[in-house]
């Protein structure tokens, strides 16, 4: 019994301890939270991003994502719940989108402190 317990330990050990920050989880959610990143069409920082242009019925147009650094956590969570013409739905957990918010918010300091 005592060589099982020893045997578990480094389990119980590894599964109690974080093995990652909290910003290197939202960075990687971030840029692949179900097949494609937010970075792809909302840039790395979540400052918007023109992702093509084209044209339509001899119009030209542009499809690109908006900004999404410098809005409140409630319009952010009703956002990412919503169908909306482009974005692909995620069906993230309410965990999930905290992260993602807080990924966004850290970067707009560090953006924020660098003079950028």
């Amino acid at each position: 019994m005592r060589y099982v317990l020893f045997l578990l330990l480094p389990f119980y050990l590894y599964a109690t301890s974080s093995f990652i920050t909290p910003m290197e989880y939202s960075s990687s959610l971030y840029k692949n939270p179900r097949g494609i990143g937010c970075n792809h069409c909302h840039g790395e920082s979540g400052e918007g991003k023109l992702v093509a242009t084209y044209i339509h019925k001899g119009e030209k147009k542009s499809f690109g994502g908006p900004a999404i650094n410098n809005i409140n956590f409630d319009k952010f969570f009703k956002a990412l719940n919503i169908r909306k013409t482009g974005m692909p739905k995620y069906f993230l957990t309410k965990r999930e989108i905290q992260a993602l918010y807080f990924y966004l918010q850290e970067k707009d300091k560090k953006s924020s402190s660098n003079g950028e």
